[in-house]
């Protein structure tokens, strides 16, 4: 431990003259290629706000925010301009307003000029209010943030007082109890743990329930009873603010010494939680919006559908039918003013037709406005949010285990869901249920099955089933708020803050009574109870067995070797790890100052230096089942050494030795052990005598007297060993904790610079914790490096990946015979990486290497500058860990089963008959890939598999023109070219998916995949998943879907044109960068097929009613000016003009958008192929657009001339004309939509009558009581009069049936003629089930007696014998 020290403080001294150099200068050997110089602007400086650096201080925080937040847009007096600035950015408003005030120029004038400003007044006014009324929500949240208090240092008083947070700035101390709310991103300086460490929550950040734990900042001396803030003259250099929640670069000077790194581990991220910790002081780093979660709240995603883009091109066609339209009346007008300028008409002055037709030009824009659906946007954006609350409250979305429903974050693009042509799909998590089992491992080369485990497993999963439907909320079951600090002195709780959550006092009670049914994150029964395989078990007991001394050499030291491998594996299970130890009972374990659970620690090292293996004692495993764990295991106490023996086939030591396995027989064949193991012969000699000594010290279990204090603490800890709770950052590190567990290798407490491990046999001893590599996507392992608790040594445990381990384990220096040995380790290691991958299991590598003392400090310099960079960190941070991951040990590897979802089979099955391709696009090996695929029925057994894997860019190239010539040759042989495509798989492995992303090959790609009906992509990085999705989506123009669950899915997320995130198992960034999230992959099936094709086909036929009323309507006044000289009169009033659109029809569009259904739920869920008539976009094309506006045109010469037939040579005047036509308008364009509506309930029929009461009773009463309203075009009386004529009925009758005929004949024969082939299935499918319970009925009556059993009339299966 001193010499530990002395190095650290050595590596400190050069660092302290390294640092004179500049901002950061490279050692010796260490590329510097990318090293920064110090840069000003690039980082922050934070000095104590009540420190010695008044005058330092000042200066640079004049630049740095408050802590008070403000995310409203207006003020009182900013609310009307700025809002107005805002509004009048949208073209639809710039259009209503350059129309308002065209309508003020007195020469082009078409209506009164208060009417026309009528539409942008409603327009402006309501979203004005809308945008008011989030706005002061917005400012309710901030002023209850801002005024929450915490305790803060003041310079002045020497004290912590209360403070509101608005208040706080970079520098103040602050200081927090338990479960209170952080305000600011603070560096820890002091936490009441001895051991400086602190948990925080942060599921207010990121959703994640489990407890994350950070650290005061490595030595300092601030740790400690008697930190005080004034005692602080530091200064601290770190980054500028960003939105990286998981980095954190910087380094802290304390006055005359060193600098010391700072890393994310020590900061404290505003609006986290507290949590097991009394006390925790940090100095504010960022506040208020500088704060990392300040910079990741961007709010709601909006994106642009592709239904829009379509409209778009639409609305421009629509200015064009207006240009030409406004061009025609204006012609029309100069040709009249010619033909007519000597006539009595003319009563202004002299005019040129040229003029006139100029002017006119311009008043028919006035007039026809309408024709430019403008208010079709806003309709749009109503409708969209009813179709969201619609999905949002369907129930077959909620999960109950996680007590959540679907989330829609892209509020616009629902209509996208309908039109998805290629779906992109994690596997882990996605497919799978992410909630990681362990199932079997391989240790030395020897493979151990674990069956029963396998049977518990099933048993498990069949339980589960049964019980479906009776589970609990996440909140109280394995919610990361389980480890709650009641057992602690807190005077604070959390405070609820709308996004900053806490539990209700319900929820609180919740907890309570739930408090024995706890578990961490991802320690579910299932993983926690692990049976241990019997082969392994008799193995652990030959350490103490008493024929163990009579062993031959040779066979004792294979013996040692190979226990030496196994206790080293379940070692690393246990260490190699984030894992918060904590239990209902106690908050955290923290580990023990001292504790010597041994007689003689000194004496049992000094002898496993010699034997260089430790003693292992029987496992015992609560909680698994009983009936096989008591015929393993002998119930003796975990300090004692009373093995016993299973009962099957007893055998001795030496046999033992022998029979272990297969593979351990063929290596003792193959190879003549030697002696000594890398030159290390004394373990060899003297191992028979150590374990004799051993077993001495230990005693026997039965009457080694000496050993009640140590059985007796040893049983109390066995008693909580049930108890204990991990918490686990990843689903796969809980699994290999409880499987080390199982065998007694417990981990029962941590702390920043220590572990404290239960070796089975020995007891708790504490591990010194030298530093934790973590894991991440580029390297794709972990690592821990400890002093060994018995040899001294410090060792490296690595966990990760086979394909990272295999190769950093590729060479191993030693003896021939020791190489022999090690090959043939790695080659049934790898042979058991395949079978484990075959089976579906997810697989790691575990491997070990022991540093000496003076590699560990070069290596420990260069980790400490790494550290204490601050521009170049993570590269430093890569160079240091990869020259310290190498030349490693294989110790084995583990397969842990990750079981897919539920009906992920069904799902995947009903998307590829909606003609959506499924590419699964996964990090995993090749081999569990494809064995994925074969279970989620992706991959069938008449499909050809097409594996791609290649050695370099050349054989990929020749590969895939090889695989294209093959498929082409089998599509030319085939007679239908449909069948061809979809028999092929594509599987392609991260390698060689890099070069076929090249320029190069990226059409050979491209053209092999599409004619395939899934590619499957193997070890694949997250950049390479959005390089495939961007690929496909713009090579090939389709709309693209991307689904994952973890951060590793959320650039392919982003890329894809609807992002899906799914709420699993590895927090929430996925979702926090998706459009829609949802809990399980099987919610695809509904959301796609049912409310995508629903929100797509409401949509689309709501846009064409939309353009199809507004070209209807404006047709009625074109006609009429070929009958007023082309002057822009109209024959209907301005009000009841302005107000048919904005008013009496525009409701009904709406609800028709919103809550029509072509086809049921039930039908579109049992038949998938109607979701291709939205995805190949045959509802809204241009020929359907073309057909709705030709069809529009019929229907207002219709609405027009029979009126005008009709009331031909009578004295009518123009408003008389007008009020049928417009009456029939309206009952044309409501019965149209009752035409075109697949669903009529009453709330459609209330709101059509509604309509037209509306429409009768507004015009009765403007025509009553308006005497001088509208002049000179008074529709006093008018409307009265004409309603009181039987002529008015007939004339708006016969003009309704003529122009709606045709559309009724069209949807009566397009119904009976065109009908879906799959609709017409469905109900053949349905009246012979209804035929067949009839029929079934009628047998059972006829042949049913007093002792007989009646068939069932519902099974199809049982059929009736004949008569």
């Amino acid at each position: 431990m001193e010499r530990f020290h002395w190095v650290r403080h050595r590596c400190r001294q050069l660092l302290s003259v390294d640092s004179e150099r500049g901002w950061y200068s490279a050692p010796d050997g260490l590329p510097s290629k990318s090293s920064p110089q110090r840069v000003s602007g690039k980082r922050r400086t934070v000095l104590a706000r009540h420190g010695p650096h008044q005058q330092e201080y000042e200066a640079v925080s004049k630049k740095y925010k408050g802590n008070g937040i403000r995310t409203t847009k207006y003020s009182l007096l900013t609310f009307i301009p700025m809002n107005l600035f805002q509004q009048f950015h949208r073209v639809a408003n710039l259009y209503f307003l350059f129309l308002a005030l065209l309508n003020w120029v007195p020469v082009v004038e078409a209506f009164e000029k208060e009417i026309t400003m009528i539409p942008l007044l409603v327009v402006l006014t309501v979203i004005a209010i809308k945008d008011a009324l989030e706005d002061y929500r917005r400012y309710l949240f901030d002023k209850k943030v801002n005024n929450n208090l915490v305790r803060v240092f003041c310079g002045k008083e020497k004290s912590y007082i209360d403070r509101c947070w608005s208040d706080v700035r970079v520098g103040d101390f602050v200081r927090l109890s338990c479960n209170e709310i952080i305000p600011a991103d603070l560096l820890l300086l002091y936490s009441s743990d001895p051991h400086g460490v602190c948990y925080i929550e942060t599921a207010n950040l990121d959703g994640e329930t489990n407890l994350k734990q950070r650290q005061v900042v490595s030595d300092s001396s601030l740790q400690g009873s008697d930190f005080t803030p004034e005692s602080f003259h530091s200064r601290i250099e770190c980054e500028n603010p960003n939105n990286d929640l998981s980095r954190f670069k910087g380094y802290i000077e304390h006055s005359g010494e060193a600098r010391v790194g700072l890393h994310s581990s020590n900061l404290l991220l505003r609006s986290c939680t507290i949590r097991n910790t009394e006390t925790v002081v940090g100095i504010v780093v960022y506040a208020g919006h500088e704060t990392k979660a300040m910079m990741n709240n961007s709010g709601p995603r909006y994106k642009r559908s592709q239904l829009e883009k379509r409209l778009n091109t639409d609305v421009l066609w629509c200015v064009a039918l207006l240009i030409i339209m406004c061009l025609t009346a204006a012609v029309g007008h100069g040709l009249w003013v010619k033909n007519f300028r000597h006539s009595v008409f003319q009563v202004d002055g002299e005019i040129s037709p040229a003029l006139a037709g100029f002017y006119v030009f311009w008043t028919m824009i006035i007039v026809l406005q309408v024709l430019i659906p403008i208010s079709l946007y806003v309709s749009i954006e109503i409708v969209k949010l009813g179709q969201i609350y619609f999905i949002h409250n369907d129930l077959d979305f909620y999960n109950e285990e996680l007590d959540s429903t679907i989330q829609c974050r892209a509020l616009n693009i629902t209509e996208d869901l309908g039109k998805i042509q290629y779906l992109f799909s994690d596997k882990t998590g996605t497919l799978t249920e992410n909630k990681m089992v362990f199932r079997r491992c391989s240790i030395y080369g020897v493979e151990y099955p674990h069956v029963e485990n396998a049977r518990r497993l099933e048993v498990y999963e069949a339980e589960q089933n049964e019980a479906a439907g009776h589970t609990v909320t996440l909140k109280s079951v394995c919610s990361g708020k389980s480890l709650s600090c009641r057992s602690l002195s807190c005077n604070r709780s959390s405070v609820s803050l709308h996004t900053l959550t806490a539990e209700s006092p319900e929820e609180e009670d919740q907890l309570s009574n739930h408090a024995t049914a706890r578990t961490g994150a991802f320690c579910s029964r299932m993983a926690k109870d692990v049976v241990p395989d019997p082969e392994l078990v008799r193995k652990l007991n030959s350490l103490c067995s008493s024929n163990l001394q009579h062993r031959d050499s040779s066979t004792e030291s294979l013996s040692s070797l190979e226990l030496t491998y196994i206790t080293d594996f379940f070692l690393a299970l246990a260490i190699c790890n984030s894992v918060v130890v904590s239990s209902p009972s106690q908050p955290r374990h923290a580990v023990p100052q001292t504790r010597a659970p041994l007689k003689s620690l000194e004496e049992i090292k000094s002898m496993f230096q010699r034997l260089n293996f430790y003693s292992f004692s029987t496992p015992q495993i609560k909680g698994s089942p009983r009936s096989f764990t008591s015929k393993l295991f002998t119930r003796g106490k975990t300090g004692s050494c009373n093995f016993s023996t299973p009962p099957s086939n007893s055998i001795d030591g030496s046999d033992l030795a022998l029979d272990n396995s297969q593979e351990t027989c063929t290596l003792k064949s193959k190879v003549d052990l030697p002696d000594r193991w890398d030159g290390e012969d004394s373990a060899a000699r003297q191992s028979t005598e150590d374990l004799e000594n051993l077993r001495d010290l230990k005693g026997d279990g039965d009457g080694a007297k000496e050993n009640v204090d140590l059985d007796r603490d040893v049983q109390s800890d066995e008693d909580s060993d049930d108890d204990l709770l991990y918490e686990a950052e990843s689903p796969d590190e809980a699994a290999l904790v409880h499987a080390a567990r199982a065998y007694h290798c417990t981990l029962r407490g941590r702390s920043a610079e220590s572990l404290m491990v239960d070796l089975p046999g020995i007891g708790s001893l504490v591990v010194q914790l030298l530093h934790i590599l973590p894991f991440d996507s580029n390297r794709k392992r972990m690592s821990v490096v400890v002093r060994h608790p018995l040899t001294g040594q410090v060792v490296v445990y690595t966990k990760g990946a086979d394909s990272v381990i295999m190769d950093l384990a590729e060479k191993k220096r030693g003896s021939e015979q020791a190489q022999e040995i090690y090959k043939h380790i790695r080659q049934q290691t790898q042979k058991h990486l395949d079978m484990y991958a075959r089976e579906g299991l997810r697989t790691l590598c575990i491997a070990k290497k022991i540093l000496e003392e003076d590699e560990y400090e070069v290596w420990l310099k260069r980790q400490l500058l790494a550290e204490s960079s601050i521009e170049n960190q993570e590269e430093l941070m890569l160079d240091s860990a990869e020259r310290l991951e190498n030349d490693l040990t294989l110790l084995g590897c583990t397969g842990i089963v990750d079981r897919l979802q539920e009906d992920v089979p069904e799902t995947i099955e009903a998307l590829q008959e909606a003609g959506i391709k499924v590419w699964v696009l996964t990090g995993d090996k090749q081999e569990t890939a494809v064995n994925i695929a074969n279970a989620c029925k992706l991959l069938r057994s008449n499909d050809r598999l097409l594996t791609a894997n290649c050695e370099s860019k050349d054989a990929c190239a020749a590969l895939l023109e090889e695989l294209l010539i093959e498929v082409q040759h089998e599509k030319d042989g085939e007679e239908s070219s449909f069948h061809s495509t979809s028999s092929f798989i594509l599987v392609i492995d991260g390698r060689t998916l890099e070069w076929a992303l090249q320029d190069e090959l990226k059409a050979s790609f491209l053209e092999l995949s599409c004619k395939c009906k899934a590619v499957i992509c193997c070890r694949s990085t997250p950049l390479q998943k959005s390089k495939v999705v961007q690929l496909i989506r713009d090579k090939i123009g389709v709309m693209t879907l991307a689904v994952g669950d973890g951060a590793n899915d959320v650039s392919m997320i982003q890329v894809a044109d609807v992002g899906i995130g799914i709420s699993g198992q590895e927090g929430m960034q996925a979702v926090m960068s998706s459009d829609f999230a949802i809990s399980r992959f099987k919610h695809l099936k509904k959301l796609l097929l049912v409310h995508g094709h629903w929100c797509y086909h409401r949509l689309a036929n709501m846009i064409l009613y939309f353009i199809y009323k507004n070209v209807m309507y404006v047709n009625l006044l074109f006609w009429y000016q070929f009958f007023c000289g082309f002057s822009g009169s109209v024959m209907i009033n301005s009000w009841v003009l302005i107000l048919f659109n904005l008013v009496f029809t525009s409701v009904p569009p709406l609800i028709f958008g919103i809550l029509d259904r072509d086809v049921p739920a039930d039908t579109l869920m049992k038949l998938p192929e109607l979701y291709g008539a939205g995805g190949t976009m045959k509802i809204y094309i241009p020929a359907t657009f073309w057909i709705t506006i030709l069809d529009a045109f019929y229907q207002s010469i219709v609405c027009f001339f029979v009126p005008y037939f009709a009331l031909a040579g009578s004295d009518v005047g123009m408003l008389s004309f007008g009020s049928p036509i417009n009456t029939s308008a309206l009952l044309i364009i409501l019965l149209h939509q009752v035409i075109e509506s697949n669903t009529l309930t009453w709330i459609h029929m209330l709101v059509l009558l509604l309509s037209a009461v509306l429409y009768f009773g507004f015009v009765l009463l403007y025509s009553a009581f308006c005497v001088v309203c509208s002049h000179p075009s008074n529709l006093f009386r008018v409307e009265t009069v004409q309603m009181s004529q039987p002529l008015f009925y007939i004339i708006c009758a016969l003009t309704t049936f003529t122009a709606l005929l045709p559309r009724m004949l069209f949807r009566a024969l397009s119904n009976s003629l065109h009908s879906s082939a799959a609709l017409r299935s469905a109900q053949r499918d349905d009246e012979a089930a209804e035929r067949y319970r009839r029929r079934m009925q009628r047998w059972n009556m006829k042949h049913t007696g007093p002792s007989s059993l009646p068939v069932c009339a519902d099974n199809p299966g049982l059929e009736p014998g004949g008569d």
